[in-house]
């Protein structure tokens, strides 16, 4: 099988208390660090998505623009 480039996967294991460990490969890719605050998003049909630290930004401008009408959503 031909992985696209760019394209990773990576297994992880739940411990007692919910907690999983990213990988290393993973944390060095994405620039993780302990501390960091991570996002996770979930789609019932999906599963869970972990987007990139940068994207926050993007994703709360967007959730807080003002409308049309000078109004904070």
């Amino acid at each position: 099988m031909t992985v696209p480039k760019g394209k990773y996967a990576w297994t992880a294991t739940v411990g007692e208390k919910g907690q999983i460990v990213i990988p290393k490969q993973a944390r060095t890719l994405f620039d993780i660090k302990p501390g960091d605050t991570l996002l996770l998003l979930g789609d019932e049909e999906r599963g869970i998505a972990i987007p990139n630290k940068g994207s926050f930004a993007e994703l709360f401008s967007v959730a807080f623009a003002e409308d049309k009408g000078g109004e904070s959503k």
